[in-house]
């Protein structure tokens, strides 16, 4: 699954022509969390609430990107959250 960004131990990753919804997965140590790209809700997973917080956020960001990527997939790196 390609690495699309890393921020703050949290590492998020997309995969190509995988399952509906559009989403994508934030993994923060031991813990996952899988996002709608569309509502940015983590829809399963179990990130602690900070992670989540700090993904919810980037998400909002980079929001258009992944909408992109998901639909061309055409990978390509995001900025970290500052």
């Amino acid at each position: 699954m390609p690495e699309i960004a890393r921020f703050y131990g949290i590492v998020i990753k997309l995969f190509f022509g995988d399952h509906p919804p559009p989403h994508f997965h934030a993994v923060y140590g031991e813990h996952v969390g899988l996002f709608s790209i569309d509502s940015l809700d983590m829809i399963e997973g179990d990130l602690p609430g900070r992670a989540k917080k700090l993904v919810t956020e980037w998400g909002k960001i980079n929001q258009a990107e992944l909408k992109k990527m998901w639909e061309t997939q055409k990978f390509r790196k995001l900025p970290p959250l500052d």
